[in-house]
């Protein structure tokens, strides 16, 4: 390995790269690794981890009303955006210093600057005040770049902000319109609504989150409805022009209505981050989005440079991008031989109420097991029966009538996400309805429900 000046080089630091980075310098690696932003990428400093710190600021709303019907009575609340904002940065920040302990700790070399490739073995850092030449060699280069929000071409779209912006915002809108129909726009849209916005939420498509189960799709437009958000489907964003010297944004749609707003979010998808790389001189392919293309192993067809996360566009998601990292590491520098399933990936959404999901929808499954059994419960949480608030909450269980394997569950309600992570071992582990069914309920909760619906709805 002395041919090189290190073993592996880690283009990009969010957490699948921080990952990598660690665990192959803990397996006897020379290590470096280049960020050119912020360490811990998109999901420390302007994704997942702030994200839900918004939420639950959001949230404050709805607990302090509904406190009064449990007894609690004080003067009304008002909501100061600049506490919440400048206290999550505090917490990003204090993030950021964590993650560069850890790679500093594990002995892995960091360049805060911009990294691209320069030849086969070759990386040109920018700004590389501690690399001679500005370039280094490393006998492997793993590319973690993450993916950037894409903003589609409109007039005025330069007057929109997007999810890297959200976060730092000088001043909380009184009207806010998010385009798009992802989990990132249906999350915006609550947490504006929650912290005191009058909210639209604008999407192209027929229904709000394409590849979620139908009926839990159903179930969060009803719920966003309920809670004030004025959702328009389908409605395709065609301008947006100033209004006056201050905020006000004019929004006209293909149909011809018109929203004024105060701050306009673009949530409308993230491309692959892997322009400007340097992949064509090397000849590493892309796909036609940008998506760096790899086999199981994460191997390029260039076999020595690899890519992980989001820039190869498989499954956006943290928890996806750091088990491909722990591979990528474990199959250098390791016994080898790792694979990361994506069978049965739980994942959220952390709109309100939020959404727990893992396996495939009732639409996928039962393309794959004919003999599908549906299990579903709606109703209205125990709090709420207090509250006097109206939301439901909505439970399935997908189940292989040949096999009696549970293959799928999906939730919208309260906690969703904590409450599907545990069910999500039980059907990566093979569960089987009866196993649910000879589970004690623990009473009274929401989770019960997975274990005590009986009869199939369809």
């Amino acid at each position: 390995m002395a041919d090189h000046d290190y073993d592996l080089f880690v283009i990009g630091a969010g957490s699948g790269g921080v990952r990598a980075a660690r665990v192959s310098a803990m397996l006897g690696a020379k290590v470096a690794i280049a960020e050119e932003r912020y360490l811990g990428g998109t999901c420390v400093n302007v994704g997942c981890v702030p994200k839900k710190l918004f939420v639950y600021g959001a949230h404050f709303g709805e607990d302090l009303e509904d406190a009064r019907n449990f007894g609690w009575h004080s003067e009304a609340a008002d909501f100061d955006w600049p506490t919440l904002r400048d206290n999550k940065t505090r917490e990003i920040d204090r993030l950021c210093g964590i993650y560069g302990q850890l790679l500093e700790g594990a002995g892995v070399a960091v360049f805060d600057a911009r990294a691209t490739l320069a030849g086969a073995h070759t990386i040109r850092v920018a700004g590389g005040a501690r690399v001679a030449g500005g370039a280094v060699t490393a006998r492997h280069i793993l590319i973690a770049t993450g993916s950037w929000p894409h903003v589609p071409e409109f007039p005025g779209n330069d007057l929109v902000v997007t999810s890297n912006e959200i976060f730092h915002l000088p001043e909380f809108p009184r009207r806010a319109l998010v385009l798009g129909g992802g989990y990132i726009a249906v999350e915006f849209a609550g947490i504006f609504a929650g912290l005191g916005a009058e909210t639209t939420l604008a999407y192209r498509g027929d229904l709000l989150l394409r590849g979620f189960d139908e009926g839990v799709r159903r179930h969060v437009v009803a719920e966003m409805r309920a809670r004030g958000v004025d959702v328009r489907m389908p409605a395709q964003i065609a301008s947006v022009e100033r209004v006056g010297e201050g905020p006000v944004r004019r929004c006209v749609f293909a149909d011809g209505s018109v929203v004024e707003a105060d701050l306009v979010l673009a949530a409308t998808g993230r491309a692959p981050a892997s322009d400007g790389l340097g992949l064509e001189a090397v000849g590493v392919r892309c796909a036609a989005n940008g998506a760096i293309l790899v086999d199981e192993e994460y191997r390029t067809n260039v076999p020595h440079i690899l890519a992980i996360g989001d820039v190869i566009d498989r499954a956006q998601l943290t928890p996806v991008a750091i088990a491909e990292g722990m591979c990528v590491a474990g199959n250098l520098f390791g016994e080898g031989g790792a694979r990361v399933g994506y069978d049965a990936i739980p994942t959220a959404v952390f709109c309100q109420p939020n959404i727990g999901t893992v396996g495939p929808t009732e639409e996928e499954a039962r393309r794959r097991w004919p003999n599908l059994r549906v299990y579903e419960s709606t109703f209205r949480p125990l709090k709420h029966t207090v509250s006097g608030r109206a939301e439901r909450s909505l439970m399935k269980l997908l189940v292989d009538g040949d096999t009696d394997r549970v293959v799928a569950a999906h939730m919208c309600g309260a906690e969703a996400g904590e409450i599907i992570q545990g069910v999500a071992v039980a059907i990566n582990a093979g569960a089987t309805k009866a196993h649910f069914d000879a589970t004690i309920a623990i009473h009274p909760t929401a989770a019960e429900e997975f274990v005590t619906m009986r009869e199939p709805v369809r």
